[in-house]
């Protein structure tokens, strides 16, 4: 067994000239030590420092600041991180310098390689599936049969969410099971700049009956993006360009998630097809309009107040963020609906990419629904509402009263955006 230690003095000028250190170390050739150990220790009252490593071929996993230690072996890893061979060569932990004082903080990383570098800790046990969820593609577990184009059904599922891969408290299985129970039908797994829980995806929603999509939440200080797609890691330490060019490169979809959201809102000037215009943090006021602000910025609105046609207007996704229960909003909070041919990750993505979704708040039936069938929106369970018409633009959106449990509006894709508001502007559903 061998053991490295680093010391570091760090402060915010190391992160200005390089924001994601590297810390190298070699594993020599000749036969592979069994495993690989790394800790991380510093005073995290004055700095938050993020943790991964890559090796001489591939990135290997982060965990940012969620864990100060990480181990890989040849058949498991840490979550967040990817077993494999210790491949001789340069390695690197690498640290996101995220949060760093003015004055340095003394900072140690430990490299342990060998026979005894340290273990794996086992996931918690795998709760039971609920009952009751059905089997088999192609079934809604909801049953709201919403009217949907011919061919197709429309599917409740949640597109961000995390797990004990990165700064989740439950482990894949666990929040699959929360899905399963909420009665959702799909569910992204969007783990942040690491792709270590792919590989359990088909396993786990094979046995809590759900479809879980790959996914990675390509997370930086200047803005969020979900990347969907077995498509392989995304290298977030590039320009956001480059993760747009090498996520559409390899047939997946990258999404800019919760746009205006506090520390973590979306600076960098790259557009997507896509959007998370309904984060879990618009439930703090559902009535709010600063994610309606950013939308106009897609319209083209002239000073005079005409808009030209929404040629640019991204697909409107919307995710729960889900991290842990004790934040008191379930997967599917709020709920994305999508339109597909049936319930694989295949279709389900597919549906995405061409823009058939719609957005509620819960899934379960009696809330009310918004959902495109053709040149018609179709409002579901919402006698009362209002439906709204349009981007605010100072009060002069049109408006008109659903008035019956189901009923169909003319509404024209190119007059859209479109949602259902109650009586005191609480936000409902959107639909395109």
């Amino acid at each position: 067994m061998t053991r490295e230690e680093r010391r570091l003095r760090l402060s915010i000028d190391d992160q200005i000239e390089n924001r994601y250190l590297e810390v190298p170390f070699e594993i020599p050739t000749g036969r592979a030590p069994r495993a690989l150990e790394v800790t991380l220790a510093y005073d995290k009252d004055a700095a938050v420092i993020d943790l991964g490593c890559r090796d001489p071929e591939r990135w290997r996993g982060w965990s940012g600041g969620a864990r100060s230690r990480f181990a890989i072996t040849p058949d498991a890893a840490t979550p967040g991180y990817e077993p494999g061979e210790l491949v001789p060569g340069r390695w690197a932990v690498v640290l996101g310098l995220h949060g760093m004082p003015a004055e340095p903080v003394d900072v140690t990383v430990t490299i342990t390689t060998g026979v005894d570098a340290g273990g794996v800790e086992d996931e918690p046990p795998a709760p039971p599936p609920p009952s009751g969820t059905g089997s088999g593609p192609g079934r809604t577990r909801l049953g709201r049969d919403l009217p949907a184009p011919d061919g197709l059904t429309w599917y409740a599922g949640d597109l961000h969410a995390h797990t004990t891969h990165s700064d989740g408290t439950l482990s894949i299985a666990q929040l699959t099971a929360a899905a399963a129970g909420r009665g959702l039908d799909f569910l992204a797994v969007t783990d942040h700049n690491t792709v270590s829980h792919h590989a359990h995806l088909p396993d786990v929603g094979t046995a809590y009956d759900t479809c879980l999509l790959p996914g990675q939440e390509v997370t930086t200080h200047a803005g969020h993006a979900n990347a969907f797609g077995d498509i392989g890691w995304v290298d977030f330490r590039r320009p956001a360009a480059q993760w747009l060019s090498d996520v559409e490169e390899r047939g997946g979809i990258l999404s800019v998630n919760h746009p205006i959201q506090d520390d973590c809102a979306w600076l960098y000037p790259v557009r997507t097809g896509f959007l998370e215009l309904w984060h879990i943090s618009w439930f703090l006021d559902l009535t709010a309009t600063g994610p309606w602000a950013y939308l106009r910025g897609f319209d083209g609105s002239g000073t005079d107040g005409t808009e030209s046609a929404p040629a640019n207007r991204p697909v409107f996704l919307g995710g729960s963020d889900f991290h842990t229960p004790d934040q008191g909003f379930p997967p599917g909070t709020p709920t994305t609906w999508v339109a597909a041919e049936d319930r694989t990750p295949e279709a389900i993505l597919d549906a995405v990419r061409h823009g058939r979704t719609a957005i509620s708040r819960f899934p379960g039936p009696g809330e009310p629904a918004l959902v495109r069938v053709g040149d018609d929106l179709v409002a579901v369970d919402a006698d009362g509402t209002t439906l709204v018409e349009g981007v605010p633009s100072g009060g002069t959106d049109r408006r008109r009263r659903v008035r019956g449990d189901r009923v169909t509006f003319s509404a024209p894709p190119e007059r859209g955006p479109y949602r259902l508001e109650a009586a005191d502007r609480t936000l409902l559903a959107i639909s395109a």
